[in-house]
């Protein structure tokens, strides 16, 4: 087990491990024990009553956080003909085709999200290897396979984040930096929390919010209460 920090043990004095806090509880506290030299990220955690074993109970997705993440995002785009022109137009830091592709396989991934036309789907389904496990795979359910670029690109950009159980059934997403006041990152929690409710399986039974947790980045989890998140920040 690798040793924790003074600044992490000093951190972790201040959260009550017992407690499930208020969202906002959560959120002021996560900013008083953050103390890293940079501005850190609040990541968000939430184990789901799912089993992504099963086809029908996976959950994935996107969303706009309304305050953004914080982070300038590189996005590259796989198109042709007018299609690159409108990427282009748009902001999109590379855009390509075979010539991008083939980039790609020689080792070039110094880019955070990866968006494609559908009608070159075919030059990127060749990179499945290399994107996949990286989670960086254009794919239509997240909005990242469509004719839209522009609307793509413009989303990204603003701070649209992708959401995905992994084999745990967990969901991590960013909300945002430590610089960011409470209230945004009260808005963008309650933000992924809604969707989250919304992408609820059918199949799913149970209590489906089972644990969340927050945490900035080189600190401790502080645990919300379900119940609280999901009343949405509605009295």
């Amino acid at each position: 087990m690798a040793k924790q920090g003074k600044k992490y043990l000093e951190a972790r004095k201040q959260i009550d491990r017992n407690n499930h806090y208020e969202p906002a509880e959560a959120i002021h506290l996560v900013k008083e024990i953050a103390g890293a030299s940079f501005d850190e990220t609040v990541e968000l955690a939430v184990k789901l009553g799912v089993n992504p074993k099963h086809a029908d109970q996976q959950v994935r997705g996107a969303t706009v956080l309304p305050h953004g993440t914080g982070k300038s995002m590189r996005v590259i785009v796989f198109a042709k003909g007018e299609k690159m022109r409108e990427a282009e137009e748009a902001g999109a830091d590379f855009v390509g085709a075979e010539d991008l592709a083939e980039k790609i396989q020689a080792g070039w991934l110094d880019f955070d999200v990866a968006v494609a036309a559908p009608d070159v789907m075919g030059i990127v389904g060749k990179l499945g290897r290399v994107l996949g496990p990286r989670g960086l795979m254009p794919n239509p359910k997240t909005g990242t396979v469509t004719f839209d670029l522009a609307r793509a690109i413009a989303e990204i950009k603003a701070g649209k984040v992708e959401y995905r159980t992994d084999k745990a059934g967990n969901i991590h997403v960013p909300l945002g930096k430590i610089s960011f006041s409470e209230e945004q990152l009260l808005g963008n929690f309650y933000t992924v929390i809604e969707v989250l409710i919304k992408a609820k399986p059918a199949a799913a039974k149970g209590q489906y919010l089972r644990n969340i947790t927050i945490s900035p980045t080189m600190g401790p989890g502080i645990k919300i209460s379900s119940q609280k998140a999901a009343t949405l920040g509605k009295t």
